[in-house]
């Protein structure tokens, strides 16, 4: 993270956090949350001692609100350049930051440390994917491939739990990364998933697994590399994209967070999909980055009763 942004007033004064968090979410100008009044002559700043940072009030219903309503922010007694601060870490921390360093940063509580990171995790997820367009295209390469994360086998575990779980990625050359917690990884699952996240007209590289047989047809070509017989690149044909993107994950995983459970592992891979799909070689820096994150924080909330139960 350079200099600039660590100096960034909204880093370090909260009118200047409300300022830029109303900057990504409302950038046609304020919107009240109770009334859907967008008419800004009709929604005042109420300032003075007295009055919360941002706090507004709309003069079609009478009610007052902050930006905070509405989002991931919502019922948060964390200030909001602290969210700022957090955000702006774990957007630019390649295998993440794990909750023991959150909560040393900010001197809160582990509580509320693995509760914040969950909700960065949330806005950092894709939309439905029912509404997103397939990856790849036309001339376009789509690499897929499986691993496995969890307890490593031979870590000693308690009560019986912590099994690997299978993960299924595809990654689009020079582009974007989608990962999926699956039940397993048999030909019809992956299937199911290509179907709506890999546009057909593009080349699909995997490596010799079974599975990937009678699914390679379907695309304009299939190409695969035999890993069993050392064989990793022949010519254009490779998964070195994906084996990468599988690298930093598991540093992540393994390195950083120790170890992921299952109910959460889905959050965990957004955060990974996330940074991997809005990487400077794509020209989108660590400022921009963060930006984005924020402006995925609108219309989701995520609570710590819902979050805790899922442990």
């Amino acid at each position: 993270m350079s200099q600039s942004i660590l100096s960034a007033s909204h880093f370090h004064n909260e009118e200047a956090a409300f300022a830029y968090v109303e900057a990504q979410l409302w950038p046609n100008g304020p919107v009240c949350p109770h009334c859907g009044n967008v008419d800004a002559d009709r929604i005042g700043r109420l300032q003075g001692k007295s009055s919360r940072p941002g706090l507004r009030k709309c003069y079609a219903c009478r009610k007052t609100f902050t930006v905070r309503i509405g989002s991931i922010f919502e019922d948060s007694h964390f200030a909001l350049r602290y969210w700022l601060q957090a955000i702006q870490l774990i957007c630019s921390s390649k295998k993440g930051i794990s909750t023991r360093q959150i909560q040393r940063a900010f001197n809160c509580s582990m509580k509320t440390a693995w509760f914040l990171t969950h909700r960065i995790r949330e806005i950092m997820k894709r939309d439905d994917d029912l509404f997103q367009p397939p990856m790849g295209g036309e001339g376009k390469t789509l690499e897929a491939d499986w691993t496995y994360v969890g307890r490593k086998p031979g870590t000693k575990v308690r009560h019986g739990a912590g099994h690997m779980n299978p993960v299924f990625s595809l990654v689009e050359r020079d582009g974007t990364a989608r990962s999926f917690h699956m039940p397993n990884v048999e030909a019809d699952n992956l299937r199911a998933k290509l179907a709506v996240h890999a546009d057909p007209d593009s080349h699909f590289m995997t490596d010799e697994a079974r599975a990937f047989t009678g699914i390679g047809w379907n695309f304009a070509s299939h190409g695969t590399v035999k890993h069993s017989a050392d064989e990793y690149v022949r010519g254009n044909v490779h998964t070195n994209t994906i084996e990468g993107f599988f690298s930093i994950l598991k540093r992540g995983v393994y390195g950083t967070y120790q170890h992921v459970s299952e109910a959460h592992l889905h959050r965990y891979l957004a955060e990974f999909d996330f940074r991997y799909s809005n990487r400077e070689r794509l020209g989108v820096d660590d400022e921009q980055r963060a930006a984005l994150a924020v402006q995925g924080a609108k219309g989701r909330r995520l609570t710590y009763e819902t979050t805790s139960r899922a442990r």
